[in-house]
């Protein structure tokens, strides 16, 4: 029996038991070797006794533990000791999202979009290292004291779902995605499936499917349309709603094809909420799908992938934290029937120590937080924002300054714009005579001016600038043929900044892949510089019309072979077939006269069938 007092691996003291579940019990220990408190799972007897998941339990979580990022639980051991299995994670202070849900209700939409984006980070970490979670849900989300959002509970469920237990997505069917409702093949997109059921539950204060018992639910999951959102909060924002929307399609085929692709709406949705920039169209088999409407505008980037770390500024930690809030309950699994043995699933990662400096996102997160009626009062003072556009920089700045901001207010980024003077302000974020908190930060827009004032980056992340200081260079390295995703995340890993992208046809790259970049491969750049990538659509596809004239003094009909297409053309007539994707059609016509019989009615003549065969040219449509 685990008691206070006891040492693990004589190394952890148990200090208190905090939590158990359906597989685990959780405690929290003194780590006496660095000195601080951690958190030890502790696998139940009945699950410690069978050798074949104690294999693959330990194999997933050492895997999960090599991940590093700063939005998942930190793993820090994994071991055993007398039949006894255990894993040393991160302990948190904090309450898990489903309680967050439970005692506010509902999300407003920016809080609930700064959420999603923080377990999109976590959840894309693991995706690049190839773990798939498997078992996204609130309760497996952890709002720690700080604010910060992280995603517990990494490759368990994949060790669960191997065993014979399968009450482990049974009791988590509320968030699971079709493919694991019939234990079919599980990929990333079973994630962003569950992760979009979490941002329904978090707008709407409920869950999409619910009934009487788990299979029940499963099978609606299957089946059944869901509710639109709106229609439990009327005030949600289209692109929020068509976000969940395209992440909870029942084929998986029709939702965002990464993660990656998800958290670029999201952000877009932090800055364009009421912007329709993810469209409703009708698939080929009639069914609604939803897809992106691409256009260069809309693909421009919003940030650079240091946005998505999204974090609360330390000025705010103490008002963040409400007792009444946070407590150990994240470590209980027993408030939730259905989440006894989802929560038996935890495998963490290495943090990286650094995190990007607060940014615009930040400041949005911040303030919403702010605005969350009795939760906390930052109570931070507000000025009129005054006009700065059209002056320089360093003008600009003075004025800001002398109006109480400060250089953490703000962000500066660069555009070309040769009708502008360089280092002439070009646009702000905050429009003037807007109010504008000075826990906030505003966003300014500098004509030719790469260096003028601070950078929205960071290059406090280990490994991630190659530059030991201002005047150093960097090697810009190639990121042609790699994925958007990948390209961004390596140069942001030089220290160099991503500021927009645009799309061109390739024959060669494939569809979402980098065609090209502005500054050429092994250039040395000073950190922070910026670069520009075309991006490719994949090959252009040509698509052919023809029209087909009857050249018979009557009606004939015709077939065409390459379509396997046939009908009735009338007499000076002629049919229109357009959008076909081969360049020449073979068209057989067959024409068959009509003889007037004894009988006085026209009858058609056999022994006179005309036929002809011919190869016709299609004309492009673009």
């Amino acid at each position: 029996m685990i008691t206070q007092g006891v040492f693990i691996a004589d190394r952890y003291e148990i200090i208190d038991k905090v939590g158990s579940g359906g597989m685990s019990d959780v405690y929290r220990a003194k780590d006496h070797i660095l000195g601080r408190e951690v958190a030890i799972k502790i696998l139940k007897q009945e699950f410690s006794e069978d050798a074949t998941f104690v294999a693959k339990f330990r194999t997933e979580a050492q895997s999960a533990a090599g991940l590093e990022h700063p939005n998942i639980v930190n793993i820090y051991d994994v071991g055993s000791e007398n039949g006894m299995y255990f894993i040393v994670m991160e302990y948190v202070e904090g309450i898990t999202l489903k309680t967050y849900i439970e005692k506010k209700g509902q999300l407003n939409f920016k809080e609930a979009i700064s959420i999603a984006i923080q377990v999109g980070r976590g959840i894309e970490a693991a995706h690049q290292k190839g773990i798939i979670h498997r078992d996204i849900k609130p309760q497996n989300i952890i709002i720690s004291t700080e604010g910060k959002v992280k995603v517990t509970d990494f490759g368990i469920a994949r060790a669960a779902s191997s065993n014979t237990i399968h009450a482990d997505v049974m009791g988590s069917v509320h968030y699971s995605s079709p493919e694991q409702a019939r234990n079919g093949f599980v990929d990333g997109k079973s994630d962003i499936y569950s992760l979009g059921i979490v941002m329904y539950e978090m707008v709407t204060g409920r869950v999409p499917f619910d009934g009487d018992n788990t299979v029940a639910i499963a099978i609606q999951h299957l089946q059944e349309e869901m509710v639109a959102p709106s229609a439990y909060a009327p005030d949600l924002p289209i692109s929020l709603e068509k976000i969940i929307l395209k992440a909870t399609m029942k084929k998986a085929d029709r939702r965002y094809a990464t993660i990656s692709d998800m958290l670029m709406d999201l952000k877009k949705a932090l800055v364009s909420p009421n912007e329709d920039f993810v469209t409703i169209i009708e698939s080929d088999l009639g069914q609604t799908r939803v897809m992106h409407k691409v256009t260069p505008e809309q693909e421009e980037s919003l940030t650079k992938r240091a946005a998505e770390a999204l974090t609360f500024n330390d000025d705010y930690e103490d008002e963040y934290y409400d007792d009444e809030y946070y407590d150990d309950e994240y470590y209980d699994d027993d408030y939730d029937d259905e989440d006894e043995e989802g929560d038996s699933k935890m495998d963490r990662i290495l943090t990286i120590s650094g995190i990007v400096a607060a940014i615009a996102i930040v400041a949005i997160v911040v303030a919403i937080f702010g605005n969350i009626a009795g939760l906390f009062s930052f109570g931070s003072k507000k000025v009129t924002m005054i006009n700065v556009v059209g002056t320089q920089y360093e003008e600009a700045l003075q004025k800001l300054e002398d109006l109480g901001l400060t250089d953490k207010n703000v962000v500066v980024s660069t555009e070309e714009n040769n009708d502008v003077a360089s280092g002439i302000i070009t646009s702000q974020s905050v429009p003037e005579g807007e109010e504008f908190a000075l826990n906030d930060t505003l966003r300014l827009t500098v004509a030719g001016a790469e260096s003028a004032g601070k950078s929205d980056s960071s290059s406090s992340q280990s490994g991630n600038s190659g530059a030991d200081s201002e005047d150093a260079t960097v090697s810009v390295p190639s990121v042609i043929g790699l994925t958007q995703a990948e390209a961004t995340k390596l140069l942001d890993d030089k220290g160099i900044v991503v500021t927009s992208t645009t799309q061109e046809f390739s024959d060669e790259v494939p569809s979402g892949s980098v065609v090209s970049q502005s500054v050429d491969a092994g250039e040395m750049v000073a950190p922070n510089s910026t670069i520009t990538l075309v991006i490719s659509k994949g090959k252009e596809e040509v698509t052919y019309s023809y029209s087909i004239q009857n050249p018979y003094d009557g009606e004939c009909t015709y077939e065409i072979a390459e379509l396997g297409k046939s009908g009735t053309i009338p007499k000076n007539g002629a049919i229109n077939i357009s959008e076909v994707k081969v360049d020449t059609l073979t068209v057989t016509l067959t024409y068959t006269p009509l003889y007037l019989s004894g009988d006085g009615t026209m009858k058609p003549n056999p022994n006179a069938t005309e036929t002809s065969t011919q190869a016709v040219k299609g004309t492009p449509n673009n």
